[in-house]
């Protein structure tokens, strides 16, 4: 087994030096032609560039071999054969196949005519008619209608600010250690406290009667925003209830969000 081993190394190195000496001798053959060309700047055609390029991607030594231009040249060509070949890959154009123009005057027809109908309604009225189309592309083709542009904030804030109120507590320590909780009013039209008091116990139905002394004889606003404080319990929302005022609350975790 071992001399076999020896006998299969020993084929194989004569077989590649001897492909070695054969692509050397085929790489100075041809560099010999050019150079008896009668110009006096020889340059190797494209038959002699295909030749060059076959060989560096068939024997390590080229490098070694190559007089004429330099290794970086043979490698450019390379990068050029690439670009030449994805020129010619992609020169069909690709994508879908194009739609028939009295398919696409039916959906701008179907649009136009229905306002209201949006890109599923269109799309399944062309499936009852035989017509499969995605319906990505029935909204590709459809009538874009004019809508009046959405109010800018400053425009919500000047029209809705005076509804707006906001609540909160914040505490205070005293100078015997006691712990006293102010509740605010804050109106947000013009950055004013509507109403505030003091306690040192809290709870839901002492907040719910702070609202209805800083709202009386109708004069609640619309909009109350508030955290999410267990301190308003349910006798507190039954108060807000009563004075008809839409309760906003600021998202959970967020303190940055409190007014």
């Amino acid at each position: 087994m071992f001399l076999l081993r020896l006998l299969w190394a020993v084929v194989r190195g004569v077989s590649t030096r001897r492909a070695n000496l054969v692509a050397e001798n085929l790489a100075l053959r041809q560099q010999l032609i050019v150079l008896h060309r009668k110009t006096k700047r020889p340059r190797l055609k494209t038959k002699g560039r295909v030749f060059w390029l076959w060989l560096a991607r068939s024997w390590d030594g080229w490098r070694e071999s190559l007089i004429v231009v330099k290794p970086e040249t043979v490698v450019r060509w390379h990068r050029q054969g690439f670009k030449y070949y994805w020129a010619w890959k992609s020169r069909h154009k690709g994508g879908r196949p194009t739609i028939d123009p009295e398919v696409r005057n039916l959906i701008r027809r179907m649009s136009r005519t229905n306002p209201l109908w949006g890109a599923p309604r269109i799309h399944g009225e062309l499936l009852k008619l035989g017509i499969e189309l995605a319906q990505t592309t029935v909204a590709k083709y459809m009538i874009r209608h004019w809508k009046p542009p959405s109010p800018s904030w400053r425009a919500f804030l000047d029209n809705h600010l005076k509804d707006l109120v906001s609540i909160d507590f914040f505490t205070v320590p005293t100078v015997t250690f006691r712990i006293l909780f102010v509740f605010l009013v804050l109106s947000h039209d013009r950055r004013r406290i509507v109403h505030f008091n003091v306690t040192e116990h809290p709870s839901a139905g002492w907040t719910g009667r702070q609202l209805i002394e800083a709202f009386p004889w109708n004069t609640a606003p619309r909009y109350l925003i508030r955290d999410r404080d267990g301190i308003y319990g349910n006798d507190f929302k039954r108060t807000v209830h009563a004075l008809e005022i839409e309760q906003v609350l600021t998202a959970p975790r967020s303190p940055w969000q409190n007014p």
